[in-house]
């Protein structure tokens, strides 16, 4: 299993709209990629314009099907005028 955690900051004003475009991607990811095992958004409880994207892939393969599918490439392009910086990606391995 391969995990990966996204922290996004998003700009003042920009969650509700934000919350809605992820809510869409998330069930567009869990409807179209087999190799995903879980794909979900959290809010910081201490920063309200803080979120994480908590992710779960079978394997490689999985993950680069995540990173090339077209719903993921139209998430970029709905989430980036949101965003109140770059985000931070770590990708994590199972035990």
């Amino acid at each position: 299993m391969i995990a990966i955690v996204a922290t996004l900051k998003i700009q003042d004003g920009k969650n509700a709209e934000f919350e809605a475009v992820a809510n869409a991607h998330a069930a567009k990811v869990k409807a179209n990629e087999p190799g995903n095992q879980g794909y979900h958004f959290v809010k910081s409880r201490s920063d309200p314009n803080t979120y994480k994207v908590l992710e779960f892939y079978a394997d490689e393969a999985a993950v680069q099907a995540h990173r090339d599918a077209e719903h993921q490439k139209e998430f970029g392009g709905k989430v980036g005028p949101l965003l109140g910086g770059r985000p931070e990606i770590e990708l994590l391995d199972g035990i």
